[in-house]
This record gives structure tokens, sequence and C-alpha cells, in this order.
């Protein structure tokens, strides 16, 4: 009979998920790793007891964290990746053929060797591509003393506690936005809004402050329970977010590669926010 693991990211609410097997798990110098084999979402990790990844639905939030920015952009040649560890948002953004650097800048260097060796279909080889530069260093530091500039710059963090609480800061976002280029486009993990509506209302409030256009999207991604996931959006040039499903097909179909959840139609729906939604940018 299979044993049940509850997530720990809420003190009121949890969700429980059976697992058949503890397949690693180890205390880093910056947080407490898990990784599970579940009968229903395949592999699962865990940091500080709170879901990251499972192999199931990983494909939903690594397609929409990469793919909305990037076929918004006209022409993306430069991505900084912030966080990232598992290796998908890697593996997505180098399926863009017209991107010819990756800077991936992650806090710990186990969670890549880690998910290496047991979610190898997350990077499938990404990190190995000669276009990607793996930096293993504090994000905030990073940014802060970046001297390169990017077109599109993805924020895949944890949630805003432990490790990750500083890449939600105004100080984070500031020192981001000197490192992209002009008409760039930085998009960021912002939680489920349902549970964690505080973090949107912050979130966009730091970034109307510094950029022309500050914005959310949102994804369904099953295991961040709670309805909705928002997806920060924050540029300087207001009509890329403005952009029909023709012009994003036409890149799409150029791109030449199939995807499980993202399609142009879905990328323009994504901007479109529940009311109780768009009450927390107020």
């Amino acid at each position: 009979m299979s044993q049940f693991v509850s997530e720990r990211l809420y003190s009121d609410y949890a969700q429980s998920f059976a697992v058949s097997e503890l397949l690693f798990e180890v205390k880093t110098e910056h947080q407490h790793l898990e990784i599970y084999q579940t009968p229903f979402l395949g592999r699962v990790m865990l940091l500080d007891g709170v879901v990251q990844t499972t192999e199931k639905d990983e494909f939903i939030y690594h397609e929409m964290m990469v793919h909305v920015p990037l076929f918004a952009h006209p022409n993306p040649k430069r991505v900084l990746i912030i966080g990232g560890g598992d290796g998908g948002i890697l593996r997505e953004v180098l399926r863009h053929k017209n991107v010819e650097h990756v800077t991936q800048v992650e806090i710990d260097g186990s969670v890549i060797d880690m998910c290496k060796a047991y979610f190898p279909n997350h990077s499938q080889g990404a990190f190995d591509d000669p276009r990607a530069n793996i930096v293993i260093a504090d994000g905030k530091a990073f940014v802060t003393e970046c001297q390169d500039t990017f077109d599109v710059i993805i924020s895949d963090s944890t949630d805003p506690i432990g490790p990750g609480e500083v890449l939600f800061t105004s100080d984070f976002y500031q020192d981001e936005k000197t490192c992209l280029n002009p008409g760039g486009i930085m998009v960021a993990q912002n939680g489920v809004p349902f549970m964690q509506g505080d973090e949107v209302s912050n979130t966009y409030q730091r970034l109307q402050r510094l950029y022309q256009d500050a914005y959310f999207y949102v994804a369904p991604v099953p295991t961040y329970t709670g309805g909705f996931m928002t997806l920060a959006w924050a540029t300087d040039d207001a009509s890329l977010r403005q952009q029909d499903s023709a012009t994003i097909a036409a890149r799409y179909e150029q791109a030449g590669f199939a995807t499980r959840y993202y399609n142009p139609d879905i990328h323009v729906a994504s901007f479109a926010l529940p009311n109780y939604i768009r009450q927390l940018l107020k």
C-alpha cells in the first residue's frame, strides 16, 4: 500500500500524493531536497517540503514560462535564466533556433546534479548544449554584478521563502532591469493567486514602478494547487503584450517544433485575467 506525503507550503491547507519510494534525500547548504517515485505523477521533487516539479505536468509550466516571452519578442538571441535547476526551462529555451546564447544562474549546483540523474527528461541534454553557460551562484548577486545584457530574462525561482526570497524584492527587479536590452521582456514565477494573493499585489507594485508594461499571465499547473498560477510579465514595450494570435502563429510555425500545452491561441488568452486576480492589481 502506498504511503502519502503532504506538501508543506501553507499552514492551513495541504495537498497529499501517494509515493511508492523515496529515491533521494539530502540536506544541501541551501535547502532540503527530496525526490519521490509516485504512481500517478511519476517522479516528484520537493525543496523544503514544497513541490517544485513533477514528471507528469512539468510541460505546462516550462512551456508557458518560456514560449510566451520568446514568441512575443520579435527576435530573442540572448536569454538569462535565474534558477531552473531541473533543466526544463533551459530545454524549452534551446528549442528556439534563433537563440544564440543562454546564461543560467542556479544557486545550488546539487539541484542540477540530482535532476540530471533523476529527471533526465526535464533537461534532455540541454546542460551540454554549447549555447548554454551554467553559472552556480546567487541570482541576486549575479544580476547586481552582471555586465551582460539579455533580450529575455526568465526568473524560475522557488517561493519567496528561504533562498528564493531575495528574487521577489524591489532591489532584485531593479538590478534585473539593468541586464535587459531595450525592448526586452522579463517573466517570473509568481505563485498561485487564489492562495498567495499578496505575492501578486507586491510584485505588481514593484514592477509597475520600473516598467512601462507590468502585468501577469496565467497557466493551470495541477500540482501547483489552488487554480491558476500567475507568471509576472514586465517590459517597456507595451505592444509586445498586445500581439494577435496570427502574429504569434507565424513565429510558432517558423520555429518548427511541437508543444504539448502552449499554442498561439493559448498565448493570447493567457493574458485574460479573472476578476479576482485583476482585483489584486488594484
